[in-house]
C-alpha cells in the first residue's frame, strides 16, 4: 500500500499487474478490499489500481467538498496514467460515470456494478434506512448502524442473514465499521457541487464500450438504474445475476469475474 496527499485528503492506493490500465472503485459500504477476489483474475492482463475514497478505509477524511471525481484524476495523475478503464460499484459507479462524462478523454471502457446516481429520487424503504442509520450513527450506536447496513445491502431487502455466506458478510461489515470510525473532521465536509446538467441527462454522451451489472435480490431502485443506464448509455450491455444482493463481487466472484472478463475481452477487439 501507498498514500499519496491529493486535494487534501490521504489517499491509500495499491497498484498491480501490467498491461493498460484498469481502475477498480470501491462502493459505499466497502474500501478497496471489497475487489480482493477480483485482482487475481484482472493482474495477468491489466495494470490494476485499487484505492481507498477519502473518507474510507486508509485514507483520511478532511474538511471541504468530497470531490471524489477530482481525486480520481489526481490520482491517475499521480500514477501518470493518461487512460484508464474505470469499474465502480455503486458509489464507485457514480464516481465512474460521472469522470467518464467530465473526462472521456480518459476512459477507455466503463463497468457500472450496482451503480448509483446522484439525482436519484430513492424509494421511501431507502430513504427510511438512510434516516435509521444515520440515527445509530449520531447516538454512537455503530453496532445498529453496521448492522442496518448489512441487511439492506449484503442481505438484500427478501432474504435473511442466512441466505450469504456469513465470513462475507462480517467482512463487509468489518469494512463499513472502519469507515464509521473515521473521525468526522471540524467542520464537517461538504457535498462537492452536482453535475449540471445531471448525469442521467447526459447518458447518450457515453460512447465506449459500458458494462451495467446488477443483482436480482439488490433493492428495487439499484434495478431500476440498471435499467435506466443501460436504455441510456448507447450499446451498453446490461447483466442480471440472479440470487445475488448489492455486493455483487463478493457474493457471486466467479461470475462476475467471468462476466466482467468476457466484456474486457469483446470490448478491446
Amino acid at each position: 500500500m501507498s498514500v499519496v496527499e491529493l486535494n487534501g485528503a490521504e489517499i491509500a492506493y495499491e497498484v498491480r499487474g501490467s498491461g493498460p490500465a484498469l481502475t477498480l472503485i470501491h462502493e459505499g459500504i466497502a474500501d478497496r478490499r471489497m475487489w480482493r477476489e477480483t485482482l487475481p483474475v484482472l493482474e495477468p492482463d491489466f495494470t490494476v489500481v485499487t484505492y481507498d475514497q477519502r473518507g474510507f478505509g486508509d485514507s483520511s477524511l478532511p474538511s471541504g467538498p468530497a470531490t471524489y471525481i477530482d481525486d480520481l484524476r489526481a490520482l491517475l495523475d499521480h500514477l501518470g496514467l493518461e487512460r484508464t478503464t474505470l469499474v465502480g460499484a455503486s458509489l464507485g459507479g457514480r464516481v465512474a460515470l460521472e469522470f467518464a462524462l467530465l473526462r472521456p478523454e480518459r476512459v477507455d471502457r466503463l463497468a457500472l456494478v450496482a451503480a448509483g446516481l446522484a439525482d436519484w429520487d430513492w424509494a421511501d424503504d431507502v430513504k427510511r434506512f438512510g434516516e435509521e442509520e444515520e440515527e445509530a450513527y449520531e447516538s454512537g450506536d455503530l453496532d445498529r448502524a453496521v448492522e442496518l447496513n448489512l441487511k439492506l445491502w449484503v442481505d438484500g431487502p427478501r432474504r435473511g442473514p442466512d441466505a450469504v455466506d456469513p465470513a462475507m458478510r462480517a467482512f463487509v461489515g468489518e469494512m463499513q465499521r472502519r469507515a464509521f470510525e473515521i473521525p468526522l473532521p471540524d467542520p464537517q465536509p461538504t457535498s462537492a457541487p452536482p453535475l449540471d446538467p445531471p448525469a442521467r441527462e447526459r447518458l447518450a454522451d457515453i460512447a465506449i464500450p459500458t458494462l451495467v451489472v446488477v443483482g436480482d435480490e439488490d433493492v428495487e431502485d439499484m434495478k431500476q438504474i440498471a435499467d435506466v443506464l443501460a436504455e441510456g448509455i448507447p450499446g451498453a450491455r446490461k447483466v442480471t445475476l440472479p440470487d445475488t444482493a448489492h455486493m455483487i463481487p463478493l457474493e457471486r466472484p466467479q461470475e462476475f469475474n467471468r462476466i466482467l472478463q468476457d466484456f474486457l475481452q469483446t470490448s478491446s477487439r
